[in-house]
């Protein structure tokens, strides 16, 4: 069994048979009857792994998800444009290179 130390990526995790604790579920009810989540955890907990499970299940990667509980739960699938910033390359992060940056992902989006 091999395990994902250090990887952060839901589609990695799922495509190169790593072990992976299914919690889909949650996920499925989270996302079914909520409407505002603050995600607090400590340091190396898994937020950036489930953001990324977030992720494949709003871009509709079906796939990725057989065999765990959201494949018997979710029927539609539905396909949404994603808006990933990923603050952890930065040392330090400026207000003012937000706006450029949330206005280029979005006109990519649009593209």
């Amino acid at each position: 069994m091999k395990y994902p130390i250090g990887i952060q990526n839901f589609g990695e995790v799922r495509r190169n048979g790593y072990a992976y604790v299914d919690k889909t579920a949650l996920l499925y009810k989270l996302v079914s009857e909520g409407k505002y989540y603050f995600l607090s955890r400590p340091r190396r907990f898994g937020k950036s792994l489930f953001l990324s499970t977030l992720e494949s299940y709003f871009c509709g990667e079906k796939e990725l998800f057989d065999g765990l509980a959201v494949s018997e739960l979710e029927h539609d699938w539905k396909s949404y444009p994603i808006l990933h910033l990923d603050l952890n390359t930065e040392k330090k992060v400026y207000v003012s290179w937000l706006r450029p940056m949330v206005l280029h992902r979005m006109n990519v989006i649009k593209s």
